[in-house]
């Protein structure tokens, strides 16, 4: 669209003025017919487009409805995206009908984003009404319109895939054959990946088999991976094993995410044994082995109690030169504490010191609790300075196990004080924490402050209410594991 003079400009104002302030745009009727034209419709909506999309739509209405004046392609889909991005979608389908009725079609890119704006509203059969209108106009709908669709019904918190109306996408997928629309393998693999969150494995499954015996399209490694990490994730690792072996025999290589999920299901289910084979075979495809690989191996000799053989496994690691991860360093921490070995696991928390990885409080809770059960509470409340030194804040379960380390040492005072602390800085107390402090006091011969503690977050209904409903999110580590002495 070219550039308009400053007379031009001066009308936009005017009609912008005129289409803001009034209901009733009769009486400038004679005004417009002379003055307004397609070209300035456009820059009225382009004027507009950000802050006031209703505007334009308003312009554009009466200008079809009294003057019968039609539009360019820049005009309609400007608006319709305008009106669409500030949720007026009912608008944008009416602009979308005067397109139409124009004899004008959107093309790929517009079609695209109609379709998942409204697939993203929940309005799936009018993504749908716009699709089957377009291939009725014998245009070609480009498969990226389609997948883009298909993941918005994967995605959707309240779309198909997580209400269990995977059979929608399926009837979608029938369509596209209808359209004759060519399906590829992202399409397919959307499909599948929907199916695997609801833990319908099994039908994606059948799924593959259909598109291997069909010819469509070639399966690829995200086809098969995603199956074979949806049954790890069952613990179904027999059929997951078959599928990796039919991914061998197809053709197709697996990567290194593939073998990480086998090696990691297996590792789950304790067998060290199945995980150790297919690190082996990794290596001969040329897939190399990431920390996720490593991890999860330290974490199976872990978990079997072969503590030489995890070493062992990290020492590899280092040799490669693979960065550890956070999680890398929890399985490292979690596995010596499992084990008995708390002075290697703060060997650990040194390491961690000395990296640039920011830490989260399920890494150092389980040796704060050896500590505090061992008695050494001191080398506990180091621990706390260096994990705060490190910007990771206390979270519950941290304070209670401090609390109570100190309330077994009969080191009352500075138990009050983590309990005043732990108030400061809004973490909400449980039951146990109450409970355990109310008692130690109590046996120490302090019922006021035992008093102090039961009353502490009823005296104020801010920390009653906001702290629980601000702090109880926090992790309870309800998976890590606790030093046993």
């Amino acid at each position: 669209m070219g550039s308009i003079n400053r007379t031009e400009a001066w009308f936009v104002k005017i009609a912008c003025t005129v289409f803001v302030r009034y209901n009733s745009f009769d009486r400038f009727l004679f005004y417009f017919r002379k003055h307004l034209t397609p070209n300035l419709v456009s820059e009225i909506v382009r004027f507009r487009f950000n802050n006031f999309p209703s505007l334009g739509f308003k312009v554009v209405e009466f200008s079809r409805q009294k003057l019968q004046m039609k539009h360019s392609y820049w005009t309609y889909s400007m608006l319709m995206r305008s009106l669409c991005e500030s949720n007026c979608h009912v608008s944008a389908k009416l602009v979308y009908d005067w397109m139409r009725f124009d004899g004008q079609v959107p093309d790929n890119w517009l079609l695209g984003f109609l379709v998942s704006s409204y697939a993203l509203i929940g309005r799936f059969d009018v993504s749908k009404e716009l699709l089957a209108d377009v291939q009725c106009s014998n245009v070609g709908v480009n498969a990226v319109v389609y997948n883009n669709l298909f993941n918005v019904l994967i995605k959707q918190s309240k779309g198909l895939c997580r209400a269990g109306e995977i059979d929608e996408a399926f009837k979608l997928l029938s369509d596209l054959r209808s359209f004759g629309c060519a399906i590829d393998v992202i399409t397919y693999n959307t499909i599948i990946h929907g199916l695997c969150r609801v833990s319908e494995v099994d039908r994606a499954r059948s799924l593959l088999n259909e598109v291997c015996v069909k010819g469509e399209v070639v399966p690829d490694v995200v086809s098969y991976t995603t199956i074979i990490s949806g049954y790890c994730k069952m613990n179904k690792m027999e059929e997951a094993s078959l599928l990796f072996d039919e991914m061998i025999r197809s053709g197709t290589t697996p990567n290194t995410y593939t073998f990480n999920v086998l090696i990691d299901g297996f590792v789950k289910l304790g067998d060290i044994v199945s995980s150790l084979a297919l690190y082996r075979k990794m290596l001969f495809p040329g897939c190399y082995p990431d920390v996720v690989t490593f991890t999860s191996l330290i974490n199976g000799y872990f978990v079997i109690g072969q503590v030489k053989y995890a070493m062992e496994m990290w020492d590899e690691m280092n040799r490669r030169n693979i960065a550890a991860s956070l999680h890398t360093f929890s399985v490292l921490v979690n596995g010596f504490c499992k084990n008995n070995r708390l002075h290697e696991a703060r060997d650990v928390l040194r390491k961690l010191k000395q990296s640039d990885i920011v830490p989260q409080p399920f890494v150092y809770n389980p040796v704060i609790d050896g500590y505090c059960k061992s008695g050494n509470v001191d080398e506990a409340n180091k621990i706390l300075a260096e994990m705060e030194g490190k910007r990771c804040k206390p979270d519950k379960l941290t304070f209670t196990i401090l609390i109570i380390g100190h309330c077994s040492k009969g080191r009352m005072a500075e138990a009050i004080t983590i309990f005043d602390k732990m108030l400061a800085v809004c973490c909400a107390p449980d039951e146990i924490t109450i409970n355990n402090l109310r008692s130690c006091l109590l046996k120490a011969g302090m019922p006021a402050e035992a008093a102090r503690v039961k009353e502490a977050l009823c005296q104020d209904n801010t920390l009653s209410t906001s702290l629980k409903k601000k702090c109880f999110h926090e992790s309870t580590n309800a998976d890590i594991p606790i030093a046993v002495y």
